[in-house]
């Protein structure tokens, strides 16, 4: 797992089913997650998906498949979610401990019709972490397995 990749978009929720608000930085606090973010503390402390996903997503479903439509926090592109539970993915200089695949919600077919099954298999719907460092990451930033 050497692929480099980009952190492509972050998304701050604002409280439980409220809007997600696209930001060109966060600051990331160990133990809790995103600055700001309703979900805070436990091992579901920040959830990411990828940009190849949705890119897919927006051929097979629809071009109005949006990601923000998942209610991630962070989009990557370059670098694959599946099967990483227990590995360390770094993102600028902060690091997320994989925990587990964030399995597709009824939430998602509310958001488009046919998004959950479409985000069930090969961990499409993401994965979520701990975030392990205090620190800011911005657009652009390089992804990578640590």
């Amino acid at each position: 797992m050497s692929a480099n990749g980009k952190l492509e978009a972050i998304w701050i929720k604002r409280m439980k089913r409220g809007p997600m608000d696209a930001v060109q930085e966060a600051t990331m606090v160990a133990g809790s997650g995103l600055s700001n973010n309703a979900d805070q503390g436990r091992k579901r402390q920040v959830t990411i998906i990828e940009k190849e996903v949705f890119d897919k997503l927006k051929t097979e479903l629809s071009e109005k498949v949006d990601p923000a439509m998942r209610r991630a926090n962070l989009m990557v592109s370059g670098v694959p979610l599946a099967d990483t539970r227990g590995k360390i993915l770094k993102i600028g200089n902060c690091r997320i401990r994989i925990w587990g695949e964030t399995k597709p919600c009824e939430l998602m077919d509310e958001m488009h019709n046919g998004l959950k099954n479409a985000l069930k298999p090969d961990w499409s719907g993401g994965a979520f972490g701990e975030v392990m460092d205090d620190g800011l990451i911005q657009l652009g930033d390089t992804v990578e397995w640590d």
